[in-house]
């Protein structure tokens, strides 16, 4: 039993800092300086990393949807107001409506393609564009007080 006792007591022995004295000595190297390359794989490479992801609900999907539909009505902006235009001389159904947009706003893009010089300046001017269109639509809805965004979005839909 004594041997027992003896077994459980933990040995204390003295701790020796080891940085302090490796600190203190200069490491040389073999390899010269200005030749010493970083190695590629070090040991905090292999840490698993936990990745906490939250499940989105149905509102985020349907957010997204609803922005997406918003930047495609955003990018056909300048032919949509055309059609809307047209529309009112002529009866044009939503599929029709939406076809001629696309195609007004295609052919818009690609003068801006051809006359501006670089695909991403192009691209800035065209999206001016698009703000100009949908000022100039804001202001009309608010001087003449003409449902203009209700009539675009029923000729879009059909509904017209």
């Amino acid at each position: 039993m004594s041997e027992e006792l003896n077994n459980e007591q933990p040995i204390e022995e003295p701790v020796q800092n080891v940085e302090s004295e490796t600190a203190t000595e200069p490491v040389q190297s073999e390899v010269p300086q200005a030749e010493s390359v970083e190695p590629a794989y070090t040991p905090d490479m292999t840490q698993p990393q936990v990745i906490v992801q939250r499940e989105r609900g149905f509102a985020h999907y349907v957010g997204f949807a609803l922005l997406c539909v918003l930047c495609i009505c955003f990018f056909f902006m300048p032919g949509i107001a055309i059609t809307y235009g047209v529309s009112r001389l002529v009866t044009l159904n939503g599929a029709a409506a939406w076809i001629f947009s696309a195609i007004l706003s295609v052919i818009a893009w690609v003068i801006f393609k051809i006359k501006i010089k670089g695909f991403k300046k192009s691209f800035y001017w065209y999206i001016g564009l698009c703000v100009v269109v949908l000022a100039l639509l804001i202001f009309i809805e608010v001087v003449t007080e003409a449902n203009v965004f209700a009539n675009i979005i029923a000729l879009l839909c059909g509904a017209a």
